[in-house]
């Protein structure tokens, strides 16, 4: 089932030619479980047709405020008392400058002024339209009067410039819309995240690392930002991309990894060690490829690395920690130990073998009491249960 099973969703397409993304975009929605219904703009229609969203959609989509399909030929009423939340994207300068305005003179805007459910728009347009003064003023009213602005993104532009402006990309924009509904427990609070695996050189071309994918450390980063938590991730090196929201620092050694957290740990209130740090890195790496002349391996030297778990933990005024423990054996007496050579209030186990580059996992929670399993699923899912826990024995500490 997905985050947004029984959702009733308005997008709004406005005319930009980020429109083609939003035909991703109704479909990443109803795959998560919300119905959708599409209001496009004229200008919208010049872009992608009506037939598109329809037939993505699988309900019909409105455009003039007269449409008399409604029974009560109110069809921006009945759209606005449905939603449960309204999204435009793409949100040109134009629908923009409206919206700031309180102008109604179509069939969106008028719907947008009559609806009291949440809005939220991702603007879409020229670098140059988007630092203009008159937009600048307008997006700031926008935000005073509680209209969330997703983005815009950076980058290459159909008009050929580079810079801010893109709309963010559909699966950006769903993660957004998900965390609408999700509960702010931890609103106000500073996490600190490590994710992924650490790539530790033994030349410039060979590297020793492990198999985690960073699903599990990514999937905890979007479930505190959307608990309200301003996130910051540190991730070694993934594929995955980062959840709307988190601010992610990215790092490939296990040195790297520590000078990192260690800049931002006073900082924060909470520090989840989810990476999967390598114990040891090469000592004698060679700063040029290595050659198999004389058909012998070379000889590697390790020495170990920071424990960024425990040296976070000993911090005197550093923040609340919880650790990770990928084993391969779950016995509960070393786990215990593992806690406490830590230093930390909280362990997280799980096996290795059988949670690694997968979708689903099991947990464990390891405490001064004793080792309770918390959860089975998706790893959001489950993400989402640890850190309903954490925030509450977080401010069960603070009290």
């Amino acid at each position: 089932m997905g985050d947004l099973h029984n959702k009733h969703i308005v997008l709004g397409v406005s005319g930009g030619i980020a429109c083609y993304k939003s035909a991703e975009l109704v479909r990443r929605l109803m795959e998560q479980g919300a119905t959708v219904d599409v209001v496009m703009t004229e200008s919208a229609c010049k872009f992608v047709t009506p037939v598109t969203f329809q037939a993505l959609s699988g309900r019909p989509v409105y455009i003039d405020p007269w449409d008399n399909r409604a029974p009560n030929n109110m069809v921006h009423i009945n759209l606005s008392r449905n939603a449960d939340l309204v999204l435009i994207a793409p949100a040109t300068a134009n629908i923009i400058a409206k919206l700031a305005n309180g102008m109604a003179d179509d069939l969106l805007t008028t719907l947008c002024l009559a609806s009291t459910k949440p809005l939220l728009i991702a603007p879409a347009m020229n670098r140059e339209m988007w630092q203009a003064p008159a937009t600048v003023r307008n997006i700031a009213q926008l935000k005073t009067d509680g209209i969330q602005i997703l983005g815009p993104g950076t980058g290459e532009q159909a008009c050929g410039e580079t810079g801010d402006g893109r709309m963010l990309e559909p699966h950006e924009l769903v993660g957004a819309v998900c965390a609408q509904f999700q509960a702010k427990t931890m609103q106000g609070l500073k996490i600190l995240l490590t994710a992924g695996p650490t790539c530790e050189p033994i030349d410039p071309v060979r590297v020793i690392t492990n198999r985690s994918s960073g699903k599990t450390g990514y999937a905890l980063a979007q479930a505190a930002h959307e608990a309200g938590a301003q996130v910051t991730l540190i991730s070694g090196p993934t594929n995955l991309p980062c959840p709307h929201g988190v601010t992610r620092l990215s790092v490939q050694t296990a040195q790297q990894m520590h000078s990192a957290v260690m800049k931002h740990a006073n900082d924060s209130d909470i520090f989840i060690g989810v990476a999967a740090v390598a114990d040891w890195r090469v000592a004698n790496a060679s700063s040029e490829k290595l050659k198999k002349t004389d058909g012998h391996p070379p000889h590697l030297e390790f020495v170990m690395n920071p424990d960024i778990l425990a040296e976070v933990a000993s911090l005197a005024n550093g923040p609340w920690c919880v650790g990770f423990a990928a084993e391969t054996s779950l016995a509960a007496k070393e786990l215990q130990s593992k806690r406490q050579r830590k230093g930390v209030p909280i362990l997280v186990a799980n096996l290795a073998q059988q949670v690694m580059d997968t979708d689903h996992t099991t947990i464990h929670l390891v405490d001064e009491t004793g080792m309770t399993a918390l959860g089975t699923g998706h790893k959001l899912d489950v993400a989402r249960q640890l850190m309903t826990e954490i925030v509450k024995r977080y401010r069960q500490h603070q009290a």
